[in-house]
């Protein structure tokens, strides 16, 4: 199958998909900011770059986009049809390089949450994802994840 664009095209479109500041990522900021919780942004003296770092807790949350970092059993988590194989090949890296961070901050000390994209789409599941992860930043608990309006702790 080919790609319905141009080459050039293609890596426009791409190279305008950002990796920070992404609007889920800011929604769960401000929403986590008004409740009171401090955060340092892709702190580089974490491992892994975390999204947001919260020191007086000892956590740290990664707001993973569904499609990249494949969100199992989620509707945004497609693979595209050209180049099917490329694209498995690159999903497969980010989720052993997802698991590697993880599993290095755990060793460190360090608690972590995932917030999926498709939990931070509409205000009321950003509302409800913030409440979630302000729970758990309260708890000893060492990680959890949370997506589409559920919350799996560990």
């Amino acid at each position: 199958m080919t790609d319905i664009v141009d080459q050039q095209t293609r890596s426009r479109m791409m190279s305008g998909i950002k990796g920070k500041n992404t609007k889920p990522e800011l929604a769960l900021r401000r929403a986590l900011h008004s409740r009171g919780f401090r955060f340092r942004l892709h702190s580089g003296k974490v491992h892994g770059r975390p999204d947001l770092a919260l020191p007086k807790h000892r956590a740290v949350v990664f707001v993973h986009g569904c499609f990249w970092h494949r969100h199992e059993g989620c509707r945004y988590a497609t693979v595209p049809a050209t180049r099917p194989e490329f694209w498995r090949a690159k999903f497969e890296a980010n989720a052993a390089r997802d698991s590697a961070v993880r599993t290095r901050l755990l060793e460190d000390g360090w608690r972590v949450a995932t917030v999926w994209e498709c939990a931070l789409r509409k205000p009321e599941q950003v509302e409800a994802s913030t409440e979630s992860l302000s729970i758990w930043l309260r708890t000893e608990e060492l990680q959890i994840e949370i997506g589409d309006n559920s919350a799996r702790r560990s």
